[in-house]
């Protein structure tokens, strides 16, 4: 890498290491949670890891997701028909941030600001993807979040 290269989220956020130590330490916040955790009751022991290597390649990682477990196809399987309230979306985004300061994701206001907004506008779709009666697409790329570049909105 030269100088003048830009470094991904994910290089930036220190890779694979960081993000599992993220989503293992948020998960086991979020089991306990009084709002959220009837809805991760029964989680599989491995889905920390699948957030974990989903968020990788959402900030420019490996395309693990995609090739392990099946891309946005097997993502939006998991989302479908839970329902998700705004105030339990809320509660996500604010125990995730908690865990990225716990496990010292970077503090730069850059990465975090870039960080916060893959967060709000993912879960956000969750919300909406969740809902009884969604149709949300069947089939889309797993999304690629950059410094400050957001994919095209899509009703």
């Amino acid at each position: 890498m030269t100088d003048e290269a830009v470094p991904t989220m994910y290089e930036w956020a220190g890779g694979d290491e960081a993000l599992q130590r993220l989503t293992e330490v948020f998960y086991r916040t979020v089991v306990k949670d009084e709002l959220i955790g009837p809805l991760f009751a029964h989680m599989a022991p491995d889905h920390p890891k699948y957030v974990a290597i989903w968020l990788g390649e959402v900030f420019g990682g490996p395309e693990r997701y995609t090739e392990e477990r099946g891309g946005y196809p097997n993502m939006l399987r998991h989302h479908l028909g839970k329902a998700i309230t705004e105030q339990q979306r809320r509660r996500w985004v604010s125990l995730l941030m908690d865990a990225a300061d716990e496990v010292g994701l970077p503090a730069d206001p850059e990465f975090r600001a870039a960080f916060a907004g893959y967060i709000e506008w993912g879960t956000r779709i969750a919300v909406e993807n969740s809902a009884p009666g969604a149709t949300p697409p069947p089939e889309a790329p797993v999304p690629h979040w950059g410094w400050g570049v957001a994919p095209p909105y899509q009703p």
